[in-house]
């Protein structure tokens, strides 16, 4: 393992420890999750902000743009994915549908 990828992997794996509340036991599995999480990001042709330019239709319902949708609007995954199979993709649509949905499961609990 290249020194770069090892570094990279320790840093996500302590970030995602300190997400998790930063409790012992569990450095395996955050270890494991933060390589694939890395592996995965280095075989992706786009980043994020690349896959969901700001004024441009979406391209495509690949995992990155779905994961980046509900990341950025606090939607879930599947959620994310309804909306963009159902609207196809109109930025603007997608975006407005995903704030509503969130505002309704606000309301109502």
């Amino acid at each position: 393992m290249s020194e770069e990828r090892h570094a990279k992997i320790q840093q996500r794996a302590y970030e995602i420890w300190q997400r998790e509340g930063a409790l012992d036991g569990d450095h395996e599995r955050h270890w494991h999750q933060a390589e694939m999480e890395i592996d995965r990001e280095a075989a992706l042709p786009l980043t994020a902000g690349d896959a969901l330019p700001e004024t441009r239709d979406i391209d495509s319902t690949d995992v990155l743009t779905v994961e980046a949708l509900a990341m950025r609007t606090g939607i879930s995954g599947d959620e994310a994915q309804e909306l963009l199979d159902r609207l196809g993709t109109d930025r603007a649509a997608i975006e407005e549908a995903a704030r509503s949905l969130k505002a309704r499961r606000s309301r109502g609990r």
